[in-house]
């Protein structure tokens, strides 16, 4: 299974370096104050978060009613459209989503069912990158990884 991971984290990023977009995913354009809340919506909460660069956070927020993880990436300060992305992965059901473009200030949400699983998610603001593995479970110690390209 650890290929498979490679693999789609690999595929993943490589398509959201070529700025390939989500068929709903709709320019976002928040006021500063946004936050994974108003991204995702009300019953989630952050479980997780992880800085990308100065630019922003990456959020993993979780719904206990409904057992749907949440991602959104946030930038600090609002602005011209930038390449970003928000991403997640069920590593046990291969469950996954995306998105990607070009926003002024968050990209996501991006949502699977997580309940009992270990889950990978991240995202990028221009060309910083943030990928977090085996996050949010017992099993396994996370592991973050951040680049820039």
């Amino acid at each position: 299974m650890g290929f498979k991971r490679s693999a789609l984290t690999a595929a993943a990023l490589g398509a959201l370096a070529a700025g390939t977009t989500t068929a709903l995913a709709a320019p976002a354009s928040a006021a500063p104050d946004t936050t994974p809340q108003k991204v995702c919506g009300s019953g989630y909460a952050t479980v997780n978060s992880a800085p990308i660069g100065s630019l922003g956070t990456v959020y993993l927020t979780y719904n206990a009613a409904n057992g749907q993880n949440c991602v959104a990436t946030i930038r600090n300060s609002p602005g011209t459209a930038l390449p970003m992305s928000a991403w997640v992965y069920v590593p046990d059901t291969e469950e996954s989503d995306a998105d990607s473009g070009r926003y002024t200030s968050y990209a996501g949400p991006t949502r699977v069912y997580g309940k009992g699983h270990c889950v990978d998610w991240g995202g990028n603001i221009a060309n910083v990158y943030v990928t977090v593995y085996g996050s949010n479970c017992e099993a396994l110690k996370e592991r973050r990884v951040t680049y820039t390209r």
